[in-house]
């Protein structure tokens, strides 16, 4: 990773950690594939894995996203309608961007984002700064990935506007939409944090019980949360699962698997977006589209 000095916003740092891992990982990924890989093989501390915006999603992640949308801007990364982050073919002709590199590619992108949002299609200039001038400092103003516009803060914020009851049952619905049956939202308190149950039917012989927890908040769950719901669960169920709409610290994300324990599947506040976008859950798919201008260059 190079050296960048402090004109560049902190995102910039993993611009090449970003295509490093892409290319260990065939040239595509999952965002969350790649997020895991470049903390893995950039040897990333829990301290910065832990910290979150003041959204309640994680730093590094929306850094990592921030990264891929530079990228993506450039050319350096294809723009998937499936999710999927994958190199062009510019990416294979520059391995390995240098500080200069990176340096223009920032501020080239800035540039086009700023004047993108000061003029619109028919030349008039919009009110209010341009977003992209304060990308420096905190990040969550704008969606991690602009290719689906806000959508995904919007949803959170709605999320973390429910009452506690209203959480559980929304993820019970989550869970039956997900191919979940019986599911049932306990009610019930001093119950070790089990907030209900469901079963889920591998096959017509094969069948598991799951208790699951939703905590509706916009911090990080630990280790310690993670091994007393593991504990009331003890004897009750094969499986756990723990929806939050905050984070997982990076010992809680370990203690969920720790060998000799029975697991504990967690979905964090990005994965339960990527739920309900999947499932299209309270929300409504929007076509829209780009003009190519280079097309018309031979008509002009």
């Amino acid at each position: 990773m190079p050296d960048l000095d402090a004109s560049v916003p902190e995102f910039a740092q993993w611009v090449n950690p970003v295509l490093a891992a892409l290319r260990e990982l065939g040239g595509s990924g999952k965002p969350r594939e790649v997020v895991e890989l470049v903390a893995d093989s950039e040897k990333v501390s829990d301290a910065v894995l832990d910290r979150i915006n003041t959204n309640g999603g994680s730093r590094f992640t929306n850094q990592v996203h921030w990264a891929r949308y530079f990228l993506a801007e450039d050319g350096y990364i294809d723009r998937s309608r499936r999710g999927v982050w994958a190199l062009t073919e510019k990416a294979s002709l520059t391995p390995v961007l240098s500080p200069s590199q990176v340096r223009l590619l920032v501020t080239e992108v800035q540039r086009r984002d700023r004047e993108a949002r000061e003029v619109n299609v028919t030349g008039e200039v919009l009110a209010g700064p341009a977003e992209t001038s304060s990308i420096s400092g905190e990040l969550e103003a704008l969606p991690p990935d602009a290719e689906h516009g806000d959508y995904r803060a919007k949803l959170m914020w709605v999320l973390r506007g429910l009452s506690p009851s209203g959480f559980e049952r929304i993820c019970q619905r989550l869970l039956r939409e997900s191919g979940f049956e019986q599911v049932f939202v306990t009610g019930r308190s001093n119950d070790g944090g089990i907030d209900g149950h469901g079963l889920l039917s591998l096959n017509a012989f094969v069948s598991f019980r799951v208790l699951f927890q939703c905590k509706r908040y916009s911090g990080s769950v630990t280790p310690a949360q993670i091994r007393d719901f593991r504990g009331a669960m003890q004897g009750r169920a094969d499986k756990g699962i723990i929806l939050t709409t905050g984070t997982f610290t990076a010992e809680a994300k370990r203690e969920a698997s720790r060998d000799g324990a029975p697991p504990i599947e967690l979905v964090d506040g990005d994965k339960l977006v990527e739920l309900f976008a999947k499932l299209e859950l309270g929300l409504r798919p929007v076509t829209t589209y780009e003009v190519q201008e280079a097309f018309f260059d031979d008509f002009r």
